[in-house]
């Protein structure tokens, strides 16, 4: 059976709530304004957009007007929800669906278009109410902010209702190997094949053939020969008995040993699935 990935509009219910303002306890004096001799905290820096491309943004914590945590956003410990910015556009990553949209960023304001959604089915129910849980939060207008360094940028999102989101980013592939890279697309055969491996015995490897695609997604041409890949595709993992069809970004690696390939391979999408039938 086929599989082709099909994008729908995910319908989203607009959150309403808004915080409110708490009055000073009776007797207490309103605090008095600020005077020239006080040293009030500058005005935190305006999140950049080419600092937040620069980053996969991965969930770490999740709290509610109340303070109490939002479980439902967490329901593999292994895979958090990530999300990823560039160009205007930006992608929510480990939940049950694909989901993404474009979005604006102005000074601590992100606004966030209707999202676009996969539809596939999970058999996990929690893993099924993530994706809704996801994009009630993320619609309309947040309150963005970001800290910490290069080496552990944090990034917080809040709510019009009042959920604040934490996230930690961990460097794309276009930041680790300092440049955009070059798409390919990957044919991988259903079953790997033995191959030569210096360090390791009985190595398997993946059967791949290259594929190509023109502007409007049409293939072009005939496929290339199957041929095994020594090495690993990062952020993919094979599953024996099913074809996929991958778009990867292939970068180029400097100084590496005389024996270790001179590129990697970094995921990019799914764009077909087949089980093939043994």
């Amino acid at each position: 059976m086929k599989y082709r990935l099909l994008w729908l509009p995910l319908a989203l219910a607009a959150c309403s709530q808004s915080p409110q303002g708490t009055a000073p306890a009776p007797g207490a004096s309103a605090a008095a304004p600020p005077t020239a001799a006080s040293s009030a905290p500058p005005a935190a820096a305006a999140v950049d957009a080419s600092q937040l491309s620069q980053y996969h943004w991965q969930l770490t914590d999740a709290t509610d007007s109340s303070g109490k945590r939002i479980d439902a956003l967490f329901v593999r410990a292994d895979k958090p929800v990530e999300l990823s910015f560039n160009g205007g556009r930006f992608a929510v990553s480990n939940a049950c669906n694909a989901m993404g949209g474009r979005y604006t960023l102005n000074q601590h304001q992100l606004q966030i278009s209707p999202m676009m959604s996969t539809m596939m089915a999970c058999s996990d129910p929690a893993l099924a109410a993530l994706d809704g849980a996801i994009s009630q939060r993320l619609q309309g207008n947040l309150t963005i902010s970001q800290s910490g360094d290069n080496a552990s940028p944090q990034l917080q999102l809040v709510t019009a209702g009042g959920d604040t989101l934490h996230f930690t980013g961990q460097p794309t592939a276009e930041t680790r190997y300092g440049g955009p890279g070059e798409t390919v697309f990957f044919e991988v055969a259903a079953q790997t094949v033995p191959c030569n491996h210096p360090l390791i015995p009985n190595k398997q490897c993946l059967q791949v053939r290259e594929r190509h695609y023109d502007s409007q997604g049409i293939q072009t041409g005939s496929p290339g020969d199957w041929q095994p890949l020594n090495q690993d595709i990062e952020g993919y993992t094979h599953e024996a008995g099913t074809r996929n069809v991958l778009r990867l970004k292939r970068y180029a690696l400097k100084n590496v040993p005389a024996d270790a390939p001179n590129t990697t391979y970094v995921l990019d999408m799914v764009v077909e699935t087949e089980k093939v039938s043994q």
